[in-house]
C-alpha cells in the first residue's frame, strides 16, 4: 500500500483532495497569503513526502486522508483484479459443460458474483489497520534495493511463498473443524463445483482471516515495497485462477503444485488439498488427494447434458433446433 500511495498521489490524490478539501487561506498583514495546506508556486519535487503542490486541508501524511486512500484503493483494486480476471477465467478457461453438473445451483454465477461484492469491502475494512501500518512506517518494507541486495529479493520471495503456505494451509484446516466451519468458512462451500467467480464469495470473517499471513510478513521480514505490492497482486490473481475448474492431470507439476485440479477436489470432497501455492503440506498431513481423469466432475455433467439431448455418446455437440424452425 505504501507504493500504492506513492504512485497515486501525486498522479491523482493531491488533486483530488484539494478538490474536496481545499485549504482555508488567511490573509497577513504583509499581503501574503498562509494555509492549512501547501504553497501552489513550488514544485512537488522539491518537498518531502508528506506534501504536494494542491494546496488541502488534508497533506499526504494525515491519518483520515490515509484511511480514506486505502478504503478506495483497495475497493476499486480488489474489485477490478476481480472482475478482470474472474471474467478472463470464466470465458477463455472455464468448460462452461460444468454449468449442467447436477450440482451446479441455479443462477450460482450472479450469487457468486454478488457474495464476492457484498464480502470485499468489508474484508477491505478489517485489513485497513495493516496497511494502515505500512504506510505509516511500522512495516520492514522497504524502497532501496540495495538496502538489502537482489539476494534478498529472491530469498524474500520465497520466504513469502512459504510463510504463506504453511500458515493457509492450517488457517483453511482448521476452518474445517465443526467447531468453526459453520459459522465463517460455509458459505464459501455453498459452490460444490465453483467457477472463477466464486474466488472471493466468502464471508468476510474467512477472506479475512486467510489474508492475514499476507499481511503480517511484512512486520517481520524486510520486503522491497514494489516486489511486495506485485506478491501481493499475484496472490490475488492466483486465487481467481484456483477455481477455474480445470481438471488437467498427469503433468509433474502436479505433485508438487496444487493447481485449479487440486482445488476442484476440494470444493468437491471438502476434506482434502487445503494448500495455496505447493502440495507438500497436504502430503505431510495426509490431506491430499491427487487429480485423476475419472474425478472429473465434468463426467456428471456431460451424463446431464446427454440426458437432455444436448450432446451424444461421446461428447460432441448435437445441434439443437431453433423454434422457429419448428
Amino acid at each position: 500500500m505504501d507504493a500504492a500511495l506513492e504512485i497515486l498521489d501525486p498522479l491523482v490524490l493531491d488533486r483530488l483532495y484539494a478538490y474536496l478539501l481545499p485549504a482555508v487561506t488567511t490573509p497577513t498583514a504583509d499581503g501574503s497569503v498562509l494555509g492549512n495546506g501547501f504553497d501552489n508556486s513550488t514544485s512537488a519535487f522539491s518537498k518531502s513526502p508528506s506534501q504536494s503542490s494542491y494546496g488541502s486541508a488534508w497533506p499526504r501524511d494525515n491519518i483520515l486522508r490515509q484511511c480514506a486512500s486505502i478504503l478506495v484503493i483497495t475497493q476499486v483494486g480488489a474489485t477490478l483484479l476481480y472482475w478482470v480476471f474472474s471474467a478472463f477465467s470464466y470465458y477463455f478457461i472455464f468448460d462452461r459443460r460444468l454449468e449442467y453438473h447436477p450440482r451446479f445451483l441455479k443462477n450460482q454465477v450472479r450469487q457468486e458474483i454478488i457474495s464476492s461484492m457484498t464480502a470485499v469491502p468489508w474484508i477491505n475494512i478489517m485489513t485497513l489497520p495493516f496497511f494502515l501500518a505500512e504506510v505509516r512506517g511500522k512495516s520492514f518494507l522497504y524502497t532501496r534495493v540495495d538496502d538489502y541486495g537482489w539476494a534478498w529479493m529472491a530469498i524474500s520471495t520465497v520466504l513469502f511463498m512459504i510463510w504463506n503456505d504453511v500458515m493457509i494451509y492450517w488457517i483453511h484446516r482448521l476452518e474445517h473443524h465443526p467447531s468453526v466451519y459453520k459459522y465463517i468458512h460455509k458459505p464459501h462451500h455453498k459452490w460444490i463445483v465453483p467457477t472463477p467467480w466464486a474466488a472471493l464469495a466468502f464471508h468476510p470473517v474467512d477472506g479475512y482471516v486467510q489474508s492475514l499471513p499476507y499481511h503480517v510478513f511484512v512486520f517481520f521480514c524486510p520486503v522491497q515495497k514494489y516486489l511486495y505490492m506485485v506478491l501481493f497482486v499475484l496472490v490475488q490473481v492466483w486465487t481467481i485462477l484456483i477455481h477455474d475448474g480445470d481438471m488437467i492431470s498427469g503433468h509433474w507439476l502436479e505433485k508438487y503444485i496444487n493447481s485449479p485440479a487440486h482445488h476442484t477436489l476440494h470444493h468437491m470432497y471438502f476434506t482434502v488439498n487445503y494448500g495455496q501455492y505447493f502440495t507438500w503440506a497436504d502430503n505431510y498431513f495426509e490431506s491430499h488427494r491427487a487429480p485423476r481423469p475419472d474425478l472429473d466432475p465434468l463426467h456428471d455433467a456431460l451424463k446431464v447434458m446427454r440426458e437432455k439431448g444436448l450432446v451424444d455418446e461421446k461428447g460432441h455437440p448435437i445441434p439443437q433446433k431453433n423454434k422457429k424452425d419448428e
